[in-house]
C-alpha cells in the first residue's frame, strides 16, 4: 500500500526536501580535482546538521557515511573515503535528509573539470529521463506511465537502463511502497494519487548491457563492463495539479 502523505508530513517534506538540494549544491561547489570523497561527505553531513536534519543514509543498513559518492564506472552506494577526484572523471552523488521524522532523497552525477563528449551524454541522458517521467507524475496515472517514460528516454537516446535497482516511495521511512524500476514490466502498477511522495532515479550505462556488480565492500555498485555510469534523482510530490518536486535544486 502507498501511503497518502498529510499536510503535516507534507510540510516536514518540504523542508527535509529543501535541506537535500542544499547539501547537493554545497556539494557541487566543492567538486574540484583533488578533493576526496570523504572531504566531500563531510560537507555534506555538516551542511544537513546545520539545518537541524541528520543524513538519511548515516548507519542505514550499516551503511558508514552522509552520502553516497560513487566515481566513473561506478553506479551506486559508493563509500566516501581516500580517493581524490581527478581531472575528466564523473562523481554522482546521492544524498538524504531526515528532518523531525520524515526523508527527502536525491541525486546527480557531476563532471569534475572538462569530461568527454560520452560522458555528458550519459548525465544528460539521466537527467532529461527524469524530467520526462515528472510529465507523468499526476493524479490518476499509473505508475507504468513513469516507468514507460524513463525507458522510452534511454532507449531513444542510446544508453543501457540498469535494472537491478530501483526507486521507491519515501516519507516516515527512507524506502516505502512502491517499487519504481525504469523500465517497462508489462504491469500496469497502481494509479497514482495526490499525496503520494515518489523518488524517481534513473540509472544509466555507457556500455552495451545494464549489467552490474557489487564490490567486495558490499556496497559499491559497479558496471560489469566497466562503462561509465550515471544517476540522477528527486523525490517528487503528486498532487491535484502540476507534481512538486521537493528536492528541486537552484543551480
Amino acid at each position: 500500500m502507498i501511503p497518502i502523505k498529510s499536510t503535516r508530513e507534507i510540510t516536514l517534506m518540504r523542508e527535509a526536501g529543501r535541506i537535500v538540494a542544499l547539501a547537493l549544491d554545497t556539494a557541487e561547489d566543492a567538486i574540484t580535482p583533488g578533493i576526496t570523497t570523504k572531504e566531500l561527505d563531510n560537507i555534506i553531513c555538516e551542511t544537513i546538521r546545520k539545518h537541524n536534519a541528520e543524513p538519511s543514509f548515516l548507519g542505514y543498513r550499516q551503511f558508514p557515511a552522509s552520502a553516497c559518492i560513487s566515481i566513473n564506472n561506478e553506479l551506486i552506494h559508493g563509500i566516501p573515503g581516500k580517493r581524490k577526484l581527478r581531472e575528466g572523471d564523473i562523481v554522482s552523488i546521492d544524498v538524504g535528509a531526515c528532518f523531525q521524522g520524515y526523508h527527502a532523497d536525491a541525486a546527480d552525477t557531476f563532471p569534475v573539470g572538462t569530461i568527454t563528449g560520452g560522458a555528458r551524454h550519459l548525465i544528460d541522458v539521466a537527467q532529461h529521463a527524469f524530467w520526462s517521467a515528472l510529465l507523468q507524475c499526476k493524479d490518476g496515472k499509473r505508475l507504468s506511465d513513469i516507468e514507460g517514460a524513463i525507458e522510452d528516454y534511454a532507449r531513444a537516446h542510446g544508453v543501457a537502463i540498469v535494472e537491478a535497482y530501483s526507486g521507491h516511495g519515501i516519507g516516515a521511512m527512507l524506502h516505502e511502497d512502491p517499487e519504481i524500476v525504469n523500465f517497462r514490466t508489462g504491469k500496469k502498477g497502481p494509479r497514482l494519487r495526490a499525496g503520494m511522495a515518489l523518488a524517481i532515479e534513473p540509472m544509466f550505462l555507457a556500455g552495451a548491457t545494464g549489467d552490474v556488480y557489487t564490490l567486495d565492500d558490499g556496497w559499491t555498485v559497479v558496471s560489469d563492463d566497466g562503462s561509465l555510469a550515471a544517476h540522477y534523482e528527486h523525490t517528487v510530490l503528486i498532487t491535484d495539479g502540476e507534481p512538486e518536486v521537493l528536492t528541486r535544486r537552484t543551480k
